[in-house]
């Protein structure tokens, strides 16, 4: 592969173009997901000054010492809210936690909703961070619904297709604190590969480097987005609606050099999710006799239950 180990899109071009440029980013975006599975994409409309202040506030609250941030970790809510301490989650082929904590928002409905949605965390010793963390989720909301709408029609979905799965949806934003490395770890790295269980993942540039893909030569390729480019890659909700068109790719946040162990790393994730009713069916036109049908049918809410039991937050 270039140096560049994913595709570069803008968005503007999609939301403001001329119908032949939004044919073109669509068709960008679509093979960018059907080989990659990430892109990168600018001028996505998420203010940078809300994304430095929300990474402000949450290292203020990941800098609170552990008695107080655990005063935020719910019982009961499987780490969907609140709080979850360092070593609760590991990928699903792994009994080894991850090195990090992280504090996870959800969806706060405009209007009644059928989903019964928890109430968020609000911590008391840095009540910005919920705020800010709210603006940010519906800023990112809005980008991933612009996407959305472009695979749908890379699919010959209607534009519209995911539009009222994503309303009031399940979706998560994460901030996630991989502390300082104190002494050689026994086999962990700050995050095991994995995939995402979502939709797909939005994900604002991190504080340090270490993330990195598995290509399909199986080799690890480093992720190094630009300046405000967001990193947006298929989830494993996506890849099982469209019978594996749409690649789940693997991926990870290896640990730095030694001589940089002392340096934390601090990244914002988004996790697009449908409301829990979507059916994940394989769409019908995925399926053929080249690519036959490779999974059963299931609801988004009940495939997310068995994905939060695998990775060891829910019980």
């Amino acid at each position: 592969m270039s140096a560049r180990a994913i595709p570069l899109i803008d968005l503007h071009v999609f939301i403001d173009g001329s119908p032949s440029e939004q044919a073109e980013f669509t068709a960008l975006l679509g093979d960018a997901f059907r080989n990659v599975g990430f892109v990168g994409v600018k001028n996505h409309g998420v203010s940078k000054d809300l994304i430095d202040q929300f990474y402000a506030s949450a290292k203020n609250f990941f800098a609170l010492d552990t008695v107080t941030k655990r005063k935020y970790e719910i019982g009961g809510l499987a780490g969907q809210r609140g709080y979850t301490s360092f070593g609760k989650e590991h990928a699903k082929q792994s009994e080894m936690a991850d090195l990090k904590e992280f504090y996870q928002i959800g969806q706060v409905p405009a209007e009644p909703t059928a989903e019964a949605y928890p109430d968020n965390v609000v911590v008391a010793e840095t009540p910005e961070f919920s705020v800010l963390g709210n603006q940010l989720y519906k800023s990112f909301e809005a980008c991933g619904g612009h996407l959305l709408r472009a695979i749908a029609s890379y699919l010959n979905l209607e534009h519209d297709y995911f539009d009222t799965q994503i309303k009031n949806g399940n979706s998560i934003l994460r901030a996630i604190h991989y502390p300082p490395i104190s002494s050689e770890p026994a086999s962990a790295i700050r995050a095991e590969q994995h995939e995402d269980i979502n939709l797909i993942t939005l994900l604002v540039g991190a504080s340090a480097g270490g993330l990195q893909l598995l290509d399909k030569d199986n080799v690890w390729q480093a992720i190094v987005p630009g300046e405000d480019e967001i990193v947006v890659n298929v989830g494993d909700m996506l890849q099982r609606l469209t019978n594996n068109l749409l690649r789940s790719t693997t991926h990870r946040v290896v640990n730095p050099p030694k001589e940089e162990w002392h340096l934390p790393r601090l990244s914002i994730p988004f996790f697009l999710h449908p409301v829990s009713a979507m059916d994940l069916s394989c769409l019908e036109d995925c399926v053929t006799v080249e690519n036959p049908q490779d999974y059963e049918p299931i609801t988004a809410g009940e495939y997310l239950d068995e994905r939060l039991r695998e990775i060891g937050l829910k019980k």
